[in-house]
């Protein structure tokens, strides 16, 4: 963008709510931690964060810059096809935290972590 949209203070503000709902909508889909560092999923919370983005573009239609209803546009796009995603994202971190906690038990308590036998044919017991 050749032209800085931040630089009109109602912009940066308009942007700073946006931001809220944006940020909100990305935490609820686990894309990144909460203020506690934890990670969690909240569909329903993440639609209402990209409803709410989405009704800003709407009602403030006619009034922003070219430059500011493009950002706008982005942003939703790219939550959208990041909410579509979203439940792979979390199947996939599921399945990391599970093999991590078999890693760790297996580290933890050896005897009772998984283990592979190993016999060789020619010798007996």
């Amino acid at each position: 963008m050749s032209e800085d949209i931040f630089n009109d203070e109602r912009s940066a503000q308009f942007f700073t709510v946006v931001h809220m709902f944006q940020r909100t909508a990305m935490v609820h889909m686990g894309m990144m931690p909460d203020y506690e560092g934890n990670r969690q999923w909240n569909m329903v919370e993440a639609k209402s964060g990209i409803d709410m983005i989405q009704m800003l573009k709407e009602k403030t239609e006619g009034n922003l810059q070219e430059q500011e209803t493009k950002l706008l546009s982005a942003i939703i796009a790219e939550l959208q096809m990041q909410f579509v995603k979203a439940p792979q994202a979390k199947k996939d971190m599921d399945a990391k935290i599970d093999e991590a906690e078999k890693t760790q038990q297996a580290f933890t308590n050896p005897r009772d972590g998984p283990a592979e036998e190993i016999v060789n044919d020619g010798e007996e017991e």
